[in-house]
């Protein structure tokens, strides 16, 4: 399993992502974290492909909302991919969506058999923990119903042992959201890892890396 996860695109870390994926490919760019606010859809998956372009990728977007109801196609699709890059959004939305597509547990499927790489940031971070209780300190489950049509749910993909807090410190979170999150999870015990803009998880096989 090789999974790439970051509080914001590359961290300071995109030599470690190219060590995962090698030459550089195609890129399937799952923006669905964003399915709440249409206004912004659009832009969201331009300020994502146009990174991943510059430095030799070809970005291709692929819509979750494509696939209901459809997991052995989006499994065959998602096969065609070296890369499964995840954008930020809320969290919430993303992970109905994983469940409304089947993706949840298709790419659990495919990251056991390592033929792809996960690649997420914010939302598509914090996604793969093993539950979502007290994100909703920064993303709203509210976003869902209209948005997806069903309820939101509280686990997570549980790929990773631990909740996953970005954003510490940053210029994307004024109000400090993601500071009081990691603070509240150090006073209760509960194991997560708190990650600045610069910070990325590394899981490559059996060996796993928090690089700051």
């Amino acid at each position: 399993m090789r999974l790439f996860l970051s509080s914001y695109r590359f961290g300071a870390h995109y030599d470690r992502l190219a060590a995962l994926v090698g030459k550089p490919g195609r890129v399937a760019v799952i923006p669905n974290a964003c399915d709440a606010w249409p206004a912004a859809w659009a832009g969201a998956v331009t300020s994502d492909s146009v990174p991943l372009r510059k430095l030799g990728y070809t970005p291709e977007t692929l819509d979750l909302r494509d696939y209901l109801g459809r997991a052995t196609e989006l499994e065959r699709t998602l096969a065609e991919y070296p890369l499964v890059w995840v954008r930020g959004g809320n969290t919430f939305v993303l992970r109905a969506q994983f469940a409304r597509s089947g993706a949840d547990l298709v790419l659990r499927k495919l990251l056991a058999a390592d033929a792809l790489v996960y690649a997420g940031y914010s939302a598509g971070a914090c996604v793969m923990g093993p539950d979502l209780h007290g994100l909703d300190a920064m993303d709203d489950p509210a976003e869902v119903a209209p948005s997806c049509g069903v309820e939101p749910r509280w686990d997570g993909l549980g790929l990773v042992d631990r909740r996953i807090v970005p954003h510490i410190d940053s210029a994307t979170d004024p109000d400090g959201y993601g500071n009081r999150l990691a603070a509240r999870y150090q006073a209760e015990g509960t194991a997560h890892w708190a990650l600045t803009d610069d910070d990325v998880v590394v899981i490559d096989g059996d060996t796993t890396e928090v690089l700051r």
